[in-house]
């Protein structure tokens, strides 16, 4: 009898050790709220009066319908789009925006692109393969450690559009002021910051982002788009590549990702109704991010962020310790602390921690308590 308890005892223990959430800070995909986690549970063998799971119900049902349309009017709410910006639901992530969006707009004219980091450097490459482009900056020779200012922008009168990132998650440097194209329509990509901060939509042509960072999981792309701009999108481009066929087709060209949207429908539900919109977010996101850059500002060198000071993201903080070997002590210890994937991008290593709205203060603070800990137990002697 005995040994069937304690039997039933290790197995309780290893499934409470193995289902336990930790505090995750990876860069994407990325946390998601836990009152959205839980709904979706709770409603994921049968939705409310639909008989079914989300994922079994046909996406043209009356159960659908509020869903889709439930998650743009959110959208709509949360950034204050007026009725002459179109909100569409497709799929392919960033890297297929990076070709949708010269495949649509350009009309055999010349892009501008700003090159502030690895995704806008991206973004630009796979453009080249579609039209012309022209790069009006890179901060390459920077570090793309920061952002530009408009009198370093050389935009062309003639421009099709500027493009630019506004958060780089792999070097950390964030836009504070957008750019002023003077009329010329600006693309953004937003993906790891859409919906960190109030946002003034009237100011971009196009806005962007894939969902597994502040959205919701992976598999859908929020493309916000000036009604007027549907019009570049020529009739050879094909059907699911073309703003201006999914517009008509309400994002239903064929059948979306419906699971994604739904959950993109609870995120933003929760950013309204628990948070209370984008400026208190915005407030939360600030001091949670503030936690994280006194500890660094403070360690007298110790550790070091990547950005300049005045671009820094409030969404993803890269520093590095002072050797590559503290760097993977921090990650191990970190790790036994229930902090994970802390890890920085593959291509540039070192650590980052990516602190997206659903990212709860408790889980930064206790990690700028493991960090100050990790200084005092892990002196550094510069001069050994």
């Amino acid at each position: 009898m005995k040994n069937i308890f304690n039997l039933t005892q290790t197995l309780k223990n290893l499934f409470m050790s193995e289902s336990k959430r930790l505090f995750n800070f990876s860069a994407g995909p990325a946390v998601l709220p836990i009152p959205v986690l839980e709904r979706a549970q709770r409603e994921l063998l049968c939705l409310p009066n639909a008989g079914a799971s989300v994922m079994e119900i046909s996406h043209r049902s009356k159960e659908f319908e509020p869903i889709i349309q439930g998650a743009g009017s959110n959208i709509r709410k949360l950034l204050n789009i007026p009725e002459s910006y179109d909100v569409l639901f497709v799929q392919g992530g960033a890297l297929l925006q990076f070709a949708m969006i010269p495949m649509n707009l350009l009309m055999g004219g010349t892009a501008n692109y700003v090159v502030t980091g690895a995704w806008s450097k991206k973004a630009l490459s796979e453009a080249k393969l579609v039209g012309n482009t022209r790069t009006i900056w890179d901060g390459n020779d920077t570090g793309y450690r920061r952002k530009p200012s408009d009198e370093e922008l050389d935009i062309a009168n003639d421009s099709a559009y500027v493009y630019i990132c506004s958060n780089e998650t792999i070097e950390g440097v964030q836009y504070q002021v957008f750019p002023n194209t003077n009329g010329i329509p600006l693309v953004c990509d937003a993906s790891s910051d859409i919906f960190c901060r109030p946002l003034d939509v009237t100011k971009f042509g196009l806005i962007y982002a894939c969902a597994q960072k502040n959205l919701g999981p992976a598999g859908v792309t929020v493309v916000i788009i000036r009604r007027d701009l549907l019009e570049r999108s020529a009739v050879s481009v094909p059907s699911l590549l073309n703003y201006k066929k999914i517009s008509e087709a309400a994002s239903m060209l064929n059948t979306p990702p419906c699971f994604a949207i739904y959950i993109v429908k609870l995120v933003t539900d929760w950013l309204l109704n628990d948070i209370g919109g984008l400026d208190k977010m915005h407030e939360i996101n600030k001091e949670k991010a503030a936690l994280l850059y006194s500890a660094i500002d403070n360690s007298d060198g110790y550790y070091k962020t990547h950005a300049d000071k005045k671009f820094r993201s409030i969404m993803n903080i890269p520093f590095r310790l002072p050797s590559e070997e503290l760097d993977k002590k921090f990650l191990n210890s970190a790790k036994e602390a229930g902090l994970v994937t802390l890890g920085g991008h593959r291509s540039v290593g070192g650590l980052r921690a990516s602190i997206y709205n659903a990212m709860p203060r408790e889980g930064v603070a206790t990690l700028r308590d493991f960090m100050l800990e990790f200084v005092k137990n892990n002196p550094y002697n510069r001069h050994s």
